[in-house]
């Protein structure tokens, strides 16, 4: 059994696989963020506490402390999911099962209406999906950043209490990241933004892909293109310098922005393709399978640990910044190609364990409100905090199950409502079309 059950060529995604990622990447790199939600990007906005800092910590030893650093100033590469859908659950073939939910909404029709109609119900079905736990964790944030703005001793971390109010249509829209950063409301929301305008363009490129596959092939290559020129020019001009910078200090012209980003989710986009194409069935020697593990696992190390003292030159550091994020996705597409043809051994066993099923169904909702948990026990204490190892693994703990608590009432609250409505929908709209296509004209 792999990650992904192939019948009649058509993808069945588990929830736990969908999601498998996604928790772990709550679970072990909480810290990135903690830090984007914490921590300004910018010297504008400073935090902490009024006379002093908000936090003491105490490093652990090394060699712990070298791995725990790497991990931490490299997480960003946890980000780096291909949006999300985009690499670990093949994005054409999660494409190809819906739309074949929607072919009821195009029969009858075909060329440019039939794509139109497709893209409004993929788009559609995703803003619905998304939206309404989005809106009510927006209130939430501008209600209590109001709230610890007039009574906590600290600094808000950011100006959500002012931007919220005012730039909250830019969230809804999905477009906030096309701003700048000082008037961005609830910071960590930047992934929800790219990952939707990705998934828009990866609507349309797979639409065309449907009946001009070469025409969608070169528009993909030349975003492919555009996003690592644009990403190492910035890189280059602005003297960033991969390893000894923190990736937060371009946050407004490297980490947030669409086009910097939009490399590995294309990438993610073929790997789902040459699945789909091969029916998820692909023959490899022991051989083979032998090196592409050993050749994924390399990257994924090297690109974690493989700056340490490093010395780069402006032109190196701009070409490690284009091509790294990338080169994180190309790592994760062995690993997914892998599982899903049988050839995953433990590691698709980890991921397909059923005890993550219950923690895929509320992912969406951690995602949107554990930053919030974390600044509500930052926020509401009276004194700065001194973190050591033992301190540090006592408060994850507690704010892993705090966040999956609350997200699971948020979700039951907003989004499997949703959920629910638009699978009735989707059977309502079908049995009606059905019901039409056999009655006599």
């Amino acid at each position: 059994m792999g990650i992904n059950k192939v019948d009649d060529r058509k993808w069945h995604a588990s929830p736990v696989n969908e999601r498998a990622k996604e928790v772990l990447f709550i679970l072990l790199f909480p810290s990135r963020a903690a830090e984007v939600s914490l921590k300004p990007p910018s010297p504008s906005s400073p935090v902490g506490y009024k006379s002093g800092p908000l936090v003491y910590t105490t490093a652990p030893p090394f060699p712990v402390s070298f791995f725990m650093l790497r991990l931490h100033l490299n997480s960003s590469f946890t980000t780096e999911k291909s949006g999300s859908k985009g690499i670990y659950v093949p994005n054409y073939l999660k494409w190809s099962n819906a739309k074949g939910k929607l072919d009821p909404l195009t029969n009858g029709r075909s060329g440019v209406v039939a794509g139109f109609l497709h893209f409004i119900g993929l788009v559609g079905y995703r803003f619905a999906r998304l939206t309404a736990p989005y809106l009510f964790t927006i209130g939430v944030v501008e209600v209590t950043m109001k709230w610890f703005n007039y009574n906590s001793v600290f600094e808000p971390p950011t100006m959500d209490h002012e931007n919220c109010p005012n730039y909250w249509w830019r969230n809804i829209l999905y477009i906030n990241t096309l701003f700048p950063v000082q008037e961005m409301c609830m910071l960590w929301s930047w992934y929800l933004s790219d990952d939707t305008q990705f998934y828009v363009i990866g609507a349309v490129m797979l639409i065309l892909a449907a009946r001009h596959f070469r025409s969608a092939a070169a528009l993909l290559i030349i975003f492919m293109a555009s996003s690592w020129m644009t990403t190492g020019y910035i890189a280059y001009s602005n003297r960033h310098m991969p390893g000894s910078d923190d990736p937060l200090a371009l946050f407004d012209k490297i980490y947030d922005k669409p086009w910097t980003r939009l490399g590995p989710y294309l990438i993610g986009m073929c790997t789902g393709w040459i699945l789909f194409k091969k029916n998820c069935r692909i023959r490899m020697s022991k051989l083979t399978v032998t090196i592409g593990w050993i050749l994924s696992i390399a990257c994924l190390f090297s690109l974690v640990y493989g700056l340490y003292e490093a010395r780069l030159t402006p032109w190196v550091g701009a070409a490690y910044s284009a091509l790294s994020h990338s080169a994180w996705a190309i790592g994760l597409s062995w690993i997914v190609v892998a599982c899903c043809t049988g050839y995953g051994g433990i590691v698709n066993k980890v991921l397909s364990a059923t005890i993550l099923y219950p923690f895929s169904r509320v992912t969406y909702c951690a995602y949107l409100l554990h930053p919030i948990v974390i600044r509500v026990m930052v926020m509401s204490m009276d004194s700065p905090l001194h973190l050591g190892s033992i301190v540090t693994i006592i408060i994850f703990m507690g704010q892993v199950v705090a966040s999956y608590a609350v997200s699971f009432l948020v979700s039951l609250a907003f989004e499997a409502p949703v959920v629910s409505m638009l699978r009735i929908i989707s059977k309502v709209v079908a049995i009606k079309k059905n019901q039409s296509a056999v009655s006599p004209s």
